[in-house]
């Protein structure tokens, strides 16, 4: 299905073009399934957000990565890839669909070791999880990032970073409700109470960046923190 929301960007074209289009795509077997992901209109991540993500782990020299929607493996592939062989990835997903194509991803790029995917719903998988994490991507469905995000904090080490994508819904985020349509109202609702939750919060930084569909960077400054 069509996700609309991919279709309207925030950015000018020109902007976007620079962003998207200019900085390389993905090389390898990682940039052929990229490319297939568009000409089947999968939503992975763009290209400008792909190109980031694999930037900012290796400044952060990430060791233990957590995802949130594996959907078909392609931004967990890009991860695992650029810790290299001494990270780990944990990915979570749901929907039989897209972990059977997951599997397939991890396989063709040959990271079934590097890459342990969890099958489940992560409201409930999440509170079953012991380990810490550098890094924790999450990329499902938007109006559970609120819900997730307490357990994501607990399972994040201090000064690790937690990457939510997907937070300005095609810029209509911060319109009166009056102006969003009703289907994407709930949606809506969600995302500015994430916003209310970190924005100001005295124990977490925070910044967003105009990549895709938005992107908000949440560090994590002491170990307990109350959401």
């Amino acid at each position: 299905m069509r996700n609309e929301m991919m279709h309207r960007p925030v950015l000018k074209d020109e902007i976007l073009d620079l962003v998207r289009n200019r900085q390389r795509q993905m090389d390898g077997l990682l940039g052929e399934i990229q490319q297939q992901a568009y000409t089947d209109d999968v939503p992975i991540i763009p290209n400008e957000t792909a190109t980031f993500l694999r930037f900012f782990l290796k400044q952060i020299q990430a060791k233990k990565v957590l995802e949130i929607g594996t959907a078909i493996g392609f931004s967990a592939s890009l991860m695992a890839q650029a810790m290299g062989e001494n990270g780990h990835v944990t990915t979570i997903d749901r929907f039989d669909v897209m972990i059977r194509k997951a599997k397939l991803t991890f396989e063709k790029m040959g990271l079934t070791e590097q890459i342990t995917l969890i099958e489940g719903d992560a409201k409930e998988v999440l509170p079953t999880l012991e380990d810490t994490y550098d890094f924790i991507f999450m990329d499902s469905a938007k109006s559970k990032y609120i819900e997730f995000l307490p357990e994501c904090l607990r399972l994040l080490k201090v000064n690790g970073v937690i990457m939510i994508d997907d937070v300005f819904q095609a810029g209509t985020v911060m319109h009166d409700v009056k102006e969003v349509p009703k289907s994407q109202r709930t949606i809506y609702r969600k995302l500015n109470s994430l916003y209310d939750a970190v924005l100001a919060h005295p124990d977490l930084t925070v910044t967003i960046l105009p990549l895709g569909d938005g992107v908000l960077m949440i560090s994590k400054d002491v170990e307990n923190i109350e959401i």
